[in-house]
């Protein structure tokens, strides 16, 4: 029975979800430091990702550096094909201002120490990612597109702690 119930607790975090526990507040209101997140593993093996989802994926580290392998979390701003830009603090896209309201209206920059340039036209197989606070988030304008196989998961739902649980 003991054996029976690990089998299963491997293949579900292999295959279908996987908890992480939010180290930084890059993702502020929507979900706080120290908010325990489940990213489920199935939807993107039927799906693409797109604009709008927030998820899960290895960290952009074209050095390979071993302190550089970490999980992040952030939302698609765009997907391959599309182009962003910043413009007077906010986010267009195919040259359309975003409706942001999780932003709770901070402003959009470039990030200093970027080699980013604006307009950037999302390339084939990739995203780009922003966290939902603005000010305090490396993200796609300091590392640039995702590539999406990098992604490990769909950010589902905020399980702990029970006033912050909601499903994402």
């Amino acid at each position: 029975m003991l054996l029976v119930a690990f089998a299963l607790a491997v293949f579900s975090h292999t295959f279908i979800f996987e908890p992480y526990k939010i180290p930084s507040g890059s993702m502020e209101q929507t979900i706080m430091p120290g908010d325990l997140v489940i990213s489920e593993k199935v939807s993107y093996r039927f799906a693409a990702p797109k604009q709008g989802d927030i998820v899960t994926f290895h960290e952009v580290n074209p050095n390979n550096n071993p302190e550089h392998n970490r999980i992040l979390i952030k939302r698609i701003i765009a997907t391959a094909g599309q182009t962003v830009d910043l413009q007077g603090g906010h986010v267009v896209v195919d040259g359309k201002p975003l409706s942001e309201p999780y932003t709770l209206n901070k402003p959009n920059y470039p990030l200093v120490g970027s080699h980013i340039s604006f307009p950037f036209v999302v390339p084939e197989g990739c995203m780009w990612v922003m966290g939902d606070n603005r000010t305090n988030s490396q993200d796609s304008r300091f590392f640039g597109a995702v590539p999406l196989q990098s992604i490990t998961g769909k950010a589902f739902c905020i399980h702990w702690p029970f006033n912050h649980m909601k499903l994402l």
